[in-house]
């Protein structure tokens, strides 16, 4: 393979989640990487999916972040296989929601947006998509294939720092779409979207019932050509 697997290992509470090793290169924000990028100078903020290499691939993921039910800034196109989203820092690549400017926020979201910190890796694999916690509060995770099939309550994975997780499986979506008509036609139904919401949890567990009801959260919107 052309680069190796995110670096996990098989030791875990649950299976479903391994622990993140920050000591890999690939993981770090060091001012030696944003030095020798082509396209960052030291200190600067780069949009890794503008750089020439990627724009002559096709995107894989867009990604939303929103606060509540408003959108921030603009989708950011993912091009690389993986792509880092974080609040605040002044080198390295990838997508920053630091700098995505919104008026009269409330105080949850700013106190929300304090603890993204380092935020997540995601990661496209061969056998799909996984985030992996760098921040060093929990995150929160619903997609298409982590939900029970056939069942009506909404699964949302908890997933503390350190700690990664195959957020959405290619096969599993490949059956699921095939059964999409039968088993979703009472409601809307994306087969290709992750959601993902920084320090506050969602769902029959939680006080809050919709993700729109958390102060900050991603979307994933996947591409369809793998």
């Amino acid at each position: 393979p052309e680069s190796p697997p995110p670096p996990y290992s098989r030791l875990s509470p649950n299976d479903e989640q391994k622990p993140l090793d920050l000591s890999d290169s690939t993981l770090s924000y060091t001012e030696t990487e944003a030095t020798n990028s082509p396209n960052v100078t030291p200190g600067d903020f780069s949009d890794a999916s503008m750089s020439p290499d990627a724009v002559k691939r096709s995107h894989w993921c867009n990604v939303a972040y929103w606060e509540h039910r408003t959108r921030v800034g603009r989708l950011y196109t993912v091009y690389e296989q993986s792509v880092s989203i974080f609040y605040d820092l002044p080198q390295g690549n990838g997508f920053c929601l630091g700098q995505l400017n919104l008026d009269n926020r409330s105080e949850t979201v700013r106190r929300t947006r304090s603890k993204i910190g380092y935020g997540i890796l995601l990661s496209k694999e061969p056998d799909g998509v996984w985030a992996y916690n760098r921040s060093e509060h929990p995150i929160f995770v619903n997609s298409p294939t982590l939900d029970i099939p056939n069942c009506r309550t909404l699964i949302v994975r908890k997933v503390m720092p350190g700690y990664s997780i195959k957020v959405f499986d290619y096969e599993k979506s490949c059956l699921l779409q095939h059964t999409a008509e039968l088993d979703y036609a009472d409601g809307p139904y994306d087969p290709n979207s992750v959601r993902i919401s920084f320090a506050k949890g969602w769902g029959p567990c939680y006080s809050r019932q919709f993700i729109t009801s958390c102060p900050c959260w991603l979307e994933i919107l996947l591409s369809n050509n793998r």
